[in-house]
C-alpha cells in the first residue's frame, strides 16, 4: 500500500509558498508617477519621449516591487508659456495634438494653470474652456490663491469655466478635468491640480493609500496617539520603497526625484470613507469625521521622507463609492468638506451639484476654500462638478468608470 503523507505534511506544504514569498500583497497601488517637462513646439514629441522612458523606467521598477501602477502622467509648463503668441485656432490644434498624443501613448496629461496669477491673462481660461470639451487625456487648474494672497479675478473665471464646461461637454463630464487650487505647491503628482514652473526633468510619485488607512482603522479600536503612530508606520513601509525606487531612477537617468504625496487616494471599492466608518463605527459625517480626517493627516504628515503634493487626507465625493452613497443620503454636505479641510485637505472634490448652481454661487464657494487655503496655509482645491439638467433629488449621470454616480443635494 502506498505511503499517504500525514495532513500535517500537506498543510506543511501549502504553507511553504506563503514561508518562502510571504501573503498574498496588499500594497497600494501606486495611483500616479508624474513627470514634470518644459516643453517647445518644435519639439515637443521628443521632449515628452523622454520622459515617457523615465516614467516606464520606474513603472516597471515599482511592478519589480510588488506594486500595481494605475497611471503615468506627465505635467508641462504653464500652457500659456507656449500657446500664448499663437492665434486661437492655432493654439487649440496644438493642444488638441498634445491630447492626442496622451492617448497614442497612453499617459495622462496636465496642461498646468490657465491663471497663475490674478493679473494673468483670462482669455486663457476661455481657450482652456474649448480645449477641455472634448479631451480625452488634458487635465488644468487655475491657481485662485497663493501666497500673495486670494486671486478674485481667477475664482471668477474659474467659475465661469465650470459653469462653461458643465452646459457644453458631454455629460457635463469635462468638469472632473479641471481645479481652482489654492496654495498648492509646484510638483504634486495628483491631477487636476498638478503644475511647474521650472526647467523640467523631474518627477514625484502619488499613492493609491485608502486601503491601507483601512486595514489600520479596521483592525481594532485604540487611542489616538496609537493610531497615528501604526498608521503612519504602515504608511512608512510604501513611502520607503517610492524613495528606493526613486532615489534609483533619478541615479539612473538624471531625472530629480521630488517626493511622494502620501494622500490616501480612494477609489471606487478602495474607500476612504469605509476606512473612517470602521474606526467611527457610525456613518461618514457623524460626530468624530473631523477628529478621524485630523488623525489621518498626523499620521502622513509623520511619514519620514519627503513628501509633495497635498499630503493629507482626500475626501473626492464621487470618485468613492461609499462617499458617493453617504452624501447621496445627506450624511454630510459642502460645509461638512470644508470642515473637514480646516485639519486636512483636499477641500471640495468632485463634488456633484445641481446644474442650475449659477456663476456666482460657483465663486463664493471657491472663494470658501480659497479663503480657507490662506487663513491655515494648506493647499485646497476645488472640483467641483454641476450636472446640467439635473436638480436637487435627482441623481447624476457622468459617463465616466472613475465616477460613482450620486443624488444631488441641495446648495446651501
Amino acid at each position: 500500500m502506498p505511503h499517504r503523507p500525514s495532513l500535517l505534511v500537506l498543510l506543511a506544504w501549502v504553507a511553504i509558498p506563503h514561508l518562502l514569498f510571504g501573503a498574498p500583497s496588499s500594497n497600494p497601488k501606486v495611483r500616479a508617477i508624474t513627470a514634470f517637462v518644459r516643453i517647445d513646439r518644435s519639439d515637443y514629441n521628443a521632449q515628452i519621449a523622454g520622459a515617457l522612458t523615465v516614467l516606464r523606467k520606474t513603472r516597471t521598477a515599482f511592478e519589480s516591487r510588488g506594486y500595481e501602477v494605475q497611471t503615468i502622467r506627465i505635467t508641462t509648463q504653464p500652457f500659456p508659456e507656449y500657446t500664448a503668441e499663437l492665434p486661437r485656432e492655432q493654439a487649440l490644434r496644438f493642444l488638441k495634438q498634445l491630447d492626442s498624443l496622451a492617448a497614442r501613448e497612453q499617459f495622462s496629461l496636465s496642461l498646468g494653470p490657465a491663471m497663475l496669477r490674478d493679473d494673468d491673462n483670462p482669455g486663457a481660461v476661455e481657450l482652456l474652456g474649448e480645449a477641455l470639451l472634448n479631451a480625452q487625456h488634458s487635465n488644468a487648474s487655475t491657481i485662485v490663491a497663493a501666497d500673495d494672497g486670494i486671486h478674485w479675478k481667477a475664482i471668477g473665471a474659474a467659475a465661469h469655466l465650470i459653469k462653461y464646461l458643465s452646459e457644453h461637454s458631454p455629460h457635463s463630464q469635462a468638469t472632473f478635468s479641471f481645479a481652482a487650487t489654492a496654495m498648492l505647491a509646484p510638483y504634486a503628482p495628483f491631477f487636476p491640480g498638478s503644475y511647474h514652473t521650472g526647467r523640467g526633468d523631474k518627477f514625484s510619485v502619488g499613492f493609491e493609500g485608502a486601503n491601507v488607512v483601512g486595514q489600520v482603522l479596521g483592525s481594532g479600536r485604540r487611542n489616538a496617539e496609537e493610531l497615528v503612530h501604526e498608521l503612519s508606520a504602515a504608511l512608512t513601509q510604501h513611502a520607503r520603497v517610492a524613495e528606493e525606487v526613486g532615489q534609483a531612477i533619478q541615479k539612473e537617468t538624471g531625472w530629480e526625484f521630488l517626493g511622494v504625496d502620501l494622500t490616501p487616494a480612494p477609489l471606487g471599492d478602495i474607500s476612504i470613507g469605509a476606512a473612517i466608518e470602521s474606526y467611527l463605527g457610525a456613518p461618514f459625517g457623524s460626530s468624530g469625521t473631523l477628529t478621524a480626517a485630523s488623525l489621518i493627516t498626523q499620521a502622513v504628515k509623520a511619514v519620514p521622507v519627503k513628501q509633495v503634493g497635498y499630503s493629507g487626507l482626500m475626501v473626492p465625493v464621487m470618485e468613492d463609492k461609499r462617499l458617493a452613497e453617504r452624501w447621496s443620503q445627506g450624511s454630510y454636505h459642502l460645509d461638512s468638506l470644508l470642515s473637514y479641510s480646516a485639519v486636512c485637505g483636499t477641500g471640495l472634490d468632485a463634488v456633484p451639484l445641481p446644474g442650475s448652481v449659477s456663476e456666482d454661487q460657483l465663486a463664493r464657494i471657491i472663494g470658501d476654500v480659497a479663503s480657507l487655503a490662506v487663513k491655515w496655509h494648506k493647499p485646497l482645491t476645488a472640483r467641483l462638478q454641476p450636472a446640467a439638467g439635473k436638480e436637487a433629488g435627482e441623481k447624476t449621470e457622468f459617463d465616466d468608470s472613475r465616477l460613482v454616480n450620486a443624488t444631488l443635494q441641495p446648495l446651501p
